[in-house]
């Protein structure tokens, strides 16, 4: 089989590989699709030090099931499926349910540096962590939902009387995701704040009321435009974009950290204390929260056709990477399909 390895910060090479055969309780997945998460590119470039040279990462992915091993009875070869990348020992799994990022021995697909990850032709996951696609999705859309799940996530960490006026930090996909989520939770105005104009007419047609940043500071445009947020949300996790969400909030409002942008922040401390906002953070998400995006995306998939801005062969997934690490324009996700081979058979 075909894996793409980090062969040194800054370089993806295509290398063979045996098939990989799945033990007791796991399942091999055919890989049809995997997307270039934000970290994965951070880590391409060497600036998140959470990817390795000589790693296979990938972590948003869709694909069938290939074979079970023994005592999975509750899947079926051929099933389409997506997979839960946050994995628990099974021992744990039934005591963290629906926690399962809280568990301090967890390990993530695609982050963990000895796991051969997704961006491969098969990947081997535990059965417990497969889920079923919903009837009639295209199978590429199912390597979207691990990016809603994140998105489901975060927006479940702000308490639901903050939810009127809410700010999105970033347009990117995790931004993208971040305003379905927000209008699957009933939120009547969702600002985002982002730079890129291709990324902001994105979110236009996602249903949110944008603004540039470069325009003015976040929060004079908000007073501007009908208020200050009642809640924010940082897709970026910068210290500018954490500072534009604390000073474009009302007094008593939660900020909830999702992107990863730097490692370390500076904030104002008045802005919390005095003023009482809460500081949240969202890190992956639970296995309720993966289902329930599974369950949304099923539901309307049309509007996430539209969150895919191109699909590539697997040879030119270095040339994507690198073009992405230099800030190409490319608004939404970027697809590497590995049977695209099959097809054309």
């Amino acid at each position: 089989m075909r894996e793409l390895v980090l062969t040194e910060i800054g370089r993806l090479d295509v290398r063979e590989a045996p098939i990989p055969q799945p033990a007791p309780g796991e399942a091999l997945i055919r890989v049809a699709a995997t997307g270039i998460c934000g970290s994965d590119v951070h880590g391409y470039t060497g600036e998140n030090g959470r990817r390795f040279p000589g790693q296979v990462m990938g972590h948003e992915s869709s694909g069938t099931i290939a074979a079970l091993g023994a005592g999975v009875d509750e899947l079926a070869v051929g099933t389409a499926v997506t997979f839960n990348p946050v994995i628990v020992p099974a021992e744990d799994a039934a005591g963290y349910a629906g926690r399962e990022q809280h568990h301090p021995g967890k390990h993530v697909i695609g982050v963990a540096k000895d796991i051969p990850a997704a961006f491969a032709d098969y990947v081997v996951v535990p059965a417990r962590n497969v889920v079923a696609l919903p009837d009639g999705l295209p199978i590429e859309l199912g390597a979207l939902i691990e990016p809603l799940a994140v998105a489901v996530h975060a927006v479940r960490r702000l308490p639901a009387g903050s939810l009127g006026r809410v700010l999105v930090i970033g347009g990117g996909p995790i931004g993208q995701s971040i305003v379905i989520a927000l209008r699957d939770a009933g939120v009547g105005t969702i600002i985002v704040s982002e730079m890129d104009a291709a990324r902001r007419e994105l979110a236009r047609r996602l249903g949110a009321e944008t603004i540039d940043p470069a325009d003015g500071p976040v929060a004079d445009q908000l007073r501007a435009g009908g208020g200050l947020a009642d809640a924010a949300l940082d897709a970026v996790g910068i210290t500018p974009t954490l500072r534009d969400a604390f000073t474009s909030t009302t007094l008593g409002a939660p900020i909830c950290l999702v992107g990863m942008g730097a490692p370390q922040v500076t904030i104002d401390a008045f802005l919390v204390s005095t003023e009482e906002r809460s500081l949240i953070g969202s890190f992956t998400y639970g296995s309720d929260d993966f289902a329930d995006a599974t369950e949304i995306i099923g539901a309307d998939p049309d509007v996430y056709r539209a969150l895919i801005s191109r699909e590539i062969d697997v040879a030119d997934a270095d040339t994507a990477f690198s073009a992405l690490a230099a800030g190409d324009g490319t608004p939404g996700k970027v697809l590497v399909r590995f049977d695209r081979e099959e097809e054309t058979r």
